[in-house]
């Protein structure tokens, strides 16, 4: 009779591969959210109650943040310019409507104006975003 005690060998899970998975998992979904919000400009919008969706197929969005810079798409551009870059983009779509994004505070509402004068030089529609009451 054989009476030795049998070693027995240890069991290990390695997780090396969970966490390559993991961060790929991570990085898939801050891409994917990067690509869900198309306003890359950050901004706190004014409330509205009655604030409607847009339905305009070919839109250009104009930002003013805090600190008044214009920005045409995620492009910052200087005031002066601003028309320019609106006709070029007007050449690529005539019915085009423009989104306005205006920053909650620090921006009057001339700065505003200025995007509605701009609009209507171009014959352009204007479509200001605002976020919902709460």
């Amino acid at each position: 009779m054989n009476f030795r005690n049998r070693k027995k060998g240890n069991v290990e899970v390695h997780t090396s591969a969970l966490n390559d998975i993991m961060f790929f998992l991570m990085l898939f979904f801050l891409l994917a959210s990067a690509v869900a919000n198309p306003q890359v400009v950050k901004l706190l919008l004014p409330e509205s109650s009655s604030g409607q969706q847009s339905n305009a197929q070919k839109t250009v969005t104009v930002s003013i943040d805090d600190k008044l810079n214009y920005y045409v798409e995620d492009k910052i551009v200087p005031k002066e310019g601003l028309k320019t870059a609106l006709e070029s983009y007007q050449r690529n779509a005539p019915d085009l409507t423009i989104i306005l994004y205006v920053a909650n505070k620090g921006v009057t509402f001339q700065d505003g104006l200025e995007v509605f004068d701009i609009a209507n030089q171009l014959k352009l529609k204007v479509v200001v975003a605002v976020e919902p009451k709460k």
